[in-house]
């Protein structure tokens, strides 16, 4: 008898396997969800989505989904930054994990799964009071520099 994996239940998106509409409408809804405080507006993750599957020029990327029977559990968005050595060449945007399947290990083996995908380094930004980062630091996330933003009103 086989022995189930994580794996059995992955699903890889980019330029060349693109989801069907409605499969991006229930990525989008389920990040919003399930990304609680840590998220951003529907539009924003649409938009971190599209610029994975190559919707319009950009460096592409992937999403990833991992699927509980037919229930959508897990998804992360990776963007290809174009940059190499001074910049990480991919960053996560978005991970998130149904809030009722929390602390089962789905996060880390779709962690996992999605640094496997990637070809070279992956920034990521997590804010301190983030549950998750416990994950990140655990998977060999360092935290080399404090971010700064300024908001450009022009």
């Amino acid at each position: 008898m086989l022995k189930f994996t994580i794996m059995d239940n992955i699903t890889i998106f980019n330029k060349g396997n693109k989801p069907t509409l409605e499969e991006k409408r229930k990525i989008i809804g389920f990040l919003y969800e399930h990304l609680e405080k840590f998220g951003d507006a529907k539009e924003d993750i649409a938009k971190a989505i599209d610029y994975s599957l190559e919707e319009y020029p950009s460096f592409g990327g992937f999403v990833m989904t991992y699927h509980s029977g037919p229930e959508l559990a897990a998804a992360v968005v990776i963007n290809r930054t174009g940059m190499e050595g001074y910049i990480p060449e991919n960053i996560l945007v978005y991970i998130a994990t149904h809030k009722t399947l929390r602390g089962k290990g789905i996060g880390k083996k779709l962690m996992e799964a999605a640094i496997n995908q990637s070809e070279g380094n992956i920034a990521l930004h997590v804010e301190p009071d983030n549950p998750a980062k416990k994950l990140y630091e655990r998977l060999g996330f360092t935290n080399k520099y404090l971010e700064m933003r300024l908001v450009n009103k022009k």
